[in-house]
Order: structure tokens, then sequence, then C-alpha cells
């Protein structure tokens, strides 16, 4: 079965900026990422670098920074108070998860005050042409209901 959008794609990868070491593998989890294709739910680049794929396809993918995370805007900063970082031990250049109005964001913590900590808002990512390492694990019809919510349910995917 090719990979084409409403069908859910388990896959494995290793990324990489390119000409670098790796720094992130689904492998480590020991689980293969699980996504509903052609809904936004990975980089674009990615995206069409699977479509019309099979279970079993092994391949390298090379996407530019602005078919990845985008490219690196000066400026993108804020300044959050403290509280909202919880009791973590902050340090500059760290990379933390904040939850927003928006839904959990990456952030880099520029520099750190007594009430407030200044971060910077691109995608630690951002600017940076990507390497991956694919491999597609499985490939199926999607339920009416992943196509509906737009996202995988069971396994490797969201539980209600």
């Amino acid at each position: 079965m090719k990979i084409e959008k409403d069908r859910v794609v388990r896959f494995h990868y290793t990324v990489a900026e390119a000409g670098q070491e790796p720094v992130e593998s689904s492998r480590d989890r020991g689980e293969p990422l699980a996504i509903l294709f052609g809904h936004g739910n990975i980089i674009p680049g990615l995206e069409k670098a699977m479509d019309g794929r099979e279970t079993g396809d092994s391949f390298k993918a090379d996407v530019k920074a602005e078919d990845a995370y985008g490219e690196r805007r000066e400026g993108l900063t804020q300044r959050v108070p403290k509280k909202h970082f919880g009791n973590q031990r902050l340090t500059a250049g760290m990379q933390v998860v904040l939850n927003t109005n928006f839904g959990p964001r990456a952030v880099t913590v520029q520099k750190i005050g007594m009430s407030v900590v200044d971060v910077d808002l691109n995608h630690p990512m951002a600017g940076k042409d990507l390497q991956f390492d694919i491999e597609i694990v499985e490939v199926r019809e999607a339920s009416a209901e992943e196509v509906e919510h737009g996202h995988v349910h069971g396994d490797g995917g969201h539980h209600h």
C-alpha cells in the first residue's frame, strides 16, 4: 500500500543537521512514529519525500530549512514570568517546552532575571537544513474517526 493522504504511516526516523551527527531518533524510544499523512502532522519537506513510498522502504531525505522549521527570524523573543517554568533549573541556551495558549512550544532560554526569563521563540531547528534516514514500517487506511480528528489513534498514536 502506497503512502497518500488519509493513510496512517508508522516509520522510524533519524534526523541530523546537514553534515552533523544525529540529534534525534525514533529508535531511541523503541517505537516508530505514527502519523496521519496529508494533515500537516510532520514538516512539509519530509511529507513530500514520503509521498508514494511503501511499507519496507528505507531512504534518505534532505530537507531545506524553508521546508522544515522555516528560516530563523531575528527578534522573535519574548519575556516570560519565571513562574511559568515551574521549579526547573534554567540556564542560558537551555531548550524547554512552554505551555502557551496555542499548545506546547519549544523555546530556548536566552537570559534569566529575578522574576522574568527572556526566551527565543524560534524552533531550535529553524534555519537549519536537515537530513533524515527513514524506514517505513507500516502503511494502512485510516479510520473515519482518525481522519475526522486529524490524527492517529491506537498503536503509536493518540489515546482518548
